[in-house]
């Protein structure tokens, strides 16, 4: 029988086949066919002008069957990639060309494009592609940029793309009256998604029918269709884009179009032959995208409870040589700051500045890191001023259960107002207390610093805007077989979409969980949609596809009652039958439904002859209703009025060696709040997931470029990542469950919690373990040690 799955921790249905080695990625869509491969050559100079490109020795290479350079693309494949997402702020926005003209401004940008018969030739031949560039002074970091004594581009004044300020109130004025004031300096530095699988793309084009296939290892299916449809002047009906397993994207996949993603559809329609890019891991290095670089200085004025009166923040984001993606991440490190609490007046100024190395884009938590970051810091140092208990000082200034929903006076990254939907901060700070064993860490660190031990414990709150609009769609197929197909427009990276999306649909229908089968991120069958970002899948797809499922199943019960000669009211669906309430031999299956749904004039099966024109329907109505389609389908969208807040808080217990210095993670806690959870068990693995990646930011993970804008460590050997055995093998979890009114299951987002409060957390407990004021993140056992050597 049928039972609710709502909640329930069904298992993931797509873990069999890709632990079982048969997933399918890009670079295996023309794995055994007659395929062309595609290299890049990149600049190794960070700053350069390109004075000659010589392609000559390249021609003669045996295999080698093109070569591209900036004056071989023409229209619209000539201009400069599309600013995705433009803001009034953004005074000085700029994008790369698809291959670089005239100048590069980062180690690693697209000068030329080769296409041979495999991947070893095209290498090759793009090693004596011969380029002479004229070096120019690279901009390297915040402060370089900010000094601006060079430019990364000559009309840029100041390095500065933008300056943007939001406030509510008068910040400065209740700073300057309050009892007491701090300032805080902090910095952030750079890090990278580096995900299993760094970007690839591979394209067919089929001149009978003129139209172009290209598959994507991308976020967002809909956005690159449209991209590639507009910069190769093809109608979008003419380009199919499908998105196969991902391996992992973070963010960096929300880009689009990369110049790859152009120019292998380019050289397909010019070769008339299949051609492929999969990038190599350097390549994701010094030609993907970066994120987390800022500096921060912190104003606030607070009272003698520690309520906050007054807080200013100035920030500097780098956003690298180019801004396709606009201002996401500032805008979000400016509004998701405040986290739970509600400063009597808050002011918030950045500017985003150009510097000569790779560009940013969101990477799992996009700017939130850096916001809670400044604010959890400042309230630990206010807790350290006033002599209180951190979690007191919190306490004072949440936001209160009676209050929601609240506003803040601000615009999100949505556009709309930065209203929190609901949340109840007061009972997870309390949880997490209780998890952690707050209170009974006194006496703990006693006991182990009797047997010479070193540990600190810290908190962190956050709040996280998800669900962000515009919208979402979703497409419900229920067949003659009674399974059910569903498609929904945005992409899966391996966050288990199919199968929390066949539990809000097997609910709805009734139907049993293995006869749901789900797709997403292929244009074909779902040729609208936004894409996978700011923890918006279960809000905006879900709510989609149960809205999809209710008008799939209010046709399938007015059919249904037709043929039961019953009251829709009456009638129930339970593992795929249809039968009415009370009355067990009334039944009919929703196969048989989708057969009447579609009036034949042809038998083609068993099924067929039910629904042929002498065999169904009422001789005085017409075959097929009015304003009806036929088939047993619904479709629908879901847009929100504005963005869900999660929340949640993080506690950890760490040690540090008094020798070297290595930081060991004893015990980590989390409380989460997402509103109601469809599968928690996959929530509960998006926390592991994205814990795992905050303790590599916090204390492994960064970008290290000298001063001409050469990356130093652009390989696995270099860029630590934490393995398992620097992750927590334990992580305690509860959750709370405080509904969004919002959307209608009253879910709110969760992908990129796990990751947001890291840095924040870890600076607080190794700041409690060692008294010394930890103001830069990451922190490396060497950072630490130098720390100890100054504060001696």
């Amino acid at each position: 029988m049928t039972t609710k799955l709502f909640g329930t921790k069904v298992p993931r249905v797509e873990d069999d086949r890709l632990l079982r080695g048969q997933g399918r990625y890009v670079g295996d869509v023309f794995s055994g066919q007659d395929a062309l491969h595609a290299a890049v050559l990149r600049s190794p100079h960070a700053h350069a002008r390109i004075l000659d490109i010589d392609v000559e020795p390249v021609l003669d290479v045996e295999g080698v069957v093109a070569v591209y350079t900036y004056d071989d693309l023409e229209d619209a494949m000539g201009e400069p990639l599309p600013l995705l997402i433009p803001h009034p702020t953004l005074t000085h926005g700029r994008t790369q060309y698809a291959l670089a003209k005239d100048e590069v401004n980062y180690a690693g940008e697209a000068v030329a494009f080769v296409v041979a018969t495999d991947r070893y030739v095209a290498e090759d031949a793009v090693a004596r592609i011969r380029v002479r560039y004229e070096p120019l002074p690279a901009v390297v970091g915040i402060a370089a940029s900010r000094a601006a004594e060079h430019l990364v581009h000559d009309d840029v004044p100041g390095n500065v793309g933008a300056r943007m300020e939001q406030h509510n109130g008068d910040a400065p004025a209740e700073i300057a009256k309050a009892p007491h004031t701090l300032t805080l300096d902090l910095d952030v530095e750079r890090s990278a998604c580096t995900p299993l699988e760094g970007r690839g793309v591979a394209a067919r084009w089929d001149p009978d029918q003129q139209r172009l296939q290209v598959w994507s290892s991308t976020q967002t299916a809909t956005g690159v269709r449209a991209a590639v449809a507009a910069k190769l002047g093809l109608d979008l009906r003419a380009v199919d884009v499908i998105t196969p397993d991902v391996g992992g994207g973070f963010g960096v996949k929300i880009n689009h179009p990369w110049p790859e993603e152009l120019l292998v559809p380019l050289a397909a329609m010019r070769l008339g032959r299949p051609v492929s890019y999969v990038e190599d891991r350097r390549e994701h290095f010094v030609a993907s995208a970066h994120e987390r670089a800022q500096v921060q200085h912190i104003e606030v004025g607070f009272d003698d409870e520690g309520r906050l009166l007054g807080l200013d923040v100035m920030f500097w984001h780098d956003h690298g040589a180019y801004t396709p993606y606009g201002l996401i991440v500032p805008i979000i490190t400016s509004t998701q700051l405040l986290g739970p609490y509600k400063p009597r007046a808050y002011r918030v100024v950045f500017e985003s500045i150009y510097t000569n190395t790779v560009i940013v884009t969101p990477y799992r938590g996009a700017g939130r890191p850096q916001g809670v970051y400044a604010m959890e810091r400042t309230m630990d140092a206010i807790a350290a001023y006033l002599g209180k208990d951190r979690t007191e000082v919190r306490a004072v200034n949440f936001i209160q259960p009676d209050e929601f929903p609240y506003e803040h006076g601000l615009v999100f990254q949505d556009g709309r107002p930065l209203t929190y939907d609901s949340g109840d901060y007061p009972a997870s700070l309390e949880k997490i207390k209780q998890l952690v064993g707050w209170d009974e860490f006194p006496q703990y660190r006693k006991e182990m610093a009797a047997q010479g031990r070193r540990v600190g414990i810290g908190l962190a709150c956050y709040v996280e805007g998800t669900g962000v609009g515009p919208y979402e769609g979703a497409h419900v197929h229920i067949e003659t077989s009674g399974k059910v197909k569903v498609a929904t427009g945005l992409t899966s990276q391996g966050q288990g979409h199919q199968t929390v999306f066949a539990q809000l649909v097997a609910d709805e229908l009734g139907v049993r969980f293995e006869d749901v089968e789900v797709v997403t991120g292929d244009t074909r069958r779902m040729p609208y949609a936004v894409g996978t970002f700011a923890s918006r899948a279960a809000v905006m797809s879900g709510s989609a596809i149960h809205l999809a499922a209710k008008r799939a199943k209010e046709k399938a019960l007015r059919i249904a009652a037709e043929a039961l000669e019953a009251d829709v009211d009456d009638l129930e669906i339970t593992d795929g039958v249809v039968s009415v309430k009370g009355a067990p031999g009334a039944s009919i299956s929703l196969g048989t439904v989708a057969v009447l749904s579609n009036p034949l004039r042809y038998a083609f099966d068993e099924a067929s002859k039910s629904a042929t024109q002498f065999a169904v329907g009422d001789p005085d109505k017409p075959p097929v209703a009015p304003g009806e389609e036929p088939g047993l389908e619904g479709k629908d969208f879901y847009s929100p009025e504005r963005s869900t807040f999660a929340s949640g808080m993080h506690a950890v217990i760490v040690e540090t060696d008094p020798d070297t210095a290595e930081i060991t993670i004893l015990k980590y806690a989390v409380v989460h709040d997402c509103g109601h959870l469809i599968n928690p068990m996959i929530v509960e693995g998006q926390i592991h997931g994205g814990v795992a990646q905050g303790v590599g930011g916090a204390l492994y993970e960064r970008m290290v470029y000298d001063e001409n804008g050469q990356l130093q460590n652009a390989s696995f050997m270099d860029f630590l990542m934490p393995y398992v055995s620097e992750v927590p093998e334990t992580i305690d979890i509860d959750h709370l469950e405080t509904p969004s009114p919002l959307n209608p299951l009253g879910i709110k987002g969760a992908g990129e919690a796990g990751v947001i409060p890291s840095a924040a957390l870890f600076a607080s407990a190794i700041e409690d373990a060692e008294g010394i004021e930890i103001t830069a993140m990451p922190i490396s056992p060497s950072d630490l040690f130098t720390l100890r050597e100054e504060h001696r």
